[in-house]
């Protein structure tokens, strides 16, 4: 099930009279309540995203500049060629399954269409963020279990 299906799934519950869904299939399981305590669950963490966002993109901001200056001639030779993953969602990023799992990329790895390349978190739900292209990770943009925007970059791929 993909995060179109879900959302689709939310605006149902959200215009019926339905309170409650439960979705089991194998490979995961869906849980979606309409009540009191899912909206304060909303409300409680959209401050939370909104508090954190402001610090970490204050140190991105200061470290572009001084990675601009550093290598003025080379920056925009290899960034015309790289694709961006970005975050389809906001929520937190992270780049493995758990603590003490493997992350799921590193620098330098190739990558194809359908492998996983981190997940974000979002009201207590894990979506695992798919690769949509053939490549090379050059860059990863984001800190691990860091608030990350819908549409910020996450990933730079070199696809040749």
């Amino acid at each position: 099930m993909d995060l179109k299906d879900i959302q689709a799934l939310i605006r149902f519950i959200s215009s019926s009279g339905v309170d409650e869904v439960s979705i089991e299939r194998k490979d995961f399981k869906l849980n979606i309540k309409k009540n009191a305590k899912t909206t304060e669950v909303v409300m409680a963490s959209q401050p939370s995203v909104i508090h954190h966002a402001p610090v970490a993109s204050a140190p991105r901001v200061e470290a572009a500049p001084a990675a601009e200056a550093a290598q003025p001639a080379a920056e925009p030779v290899v960034s015309s060629k790289l694709v961006e993953v970005k975050s389809p969602m906001i929520g937190t990023f992270y780049r493995s399954a758990g603590p003490d799992k493997p992350q799921f990329v590193n620098v330098g790895d190739m990558v194809a269409p359908g492998d996983t390349l981190c997940i974000i978190e979002a009201m207590k739900l894990f979506n695992e963020i798919e690769c949509e292209i053939k490549g090379k990770i050059v860059k990863v943009l984001v800190d691990d279990a860091s608030p990350v925007e819908y549409d910020q970059p996450l990933f730079l791929v070199d696809p040749s």
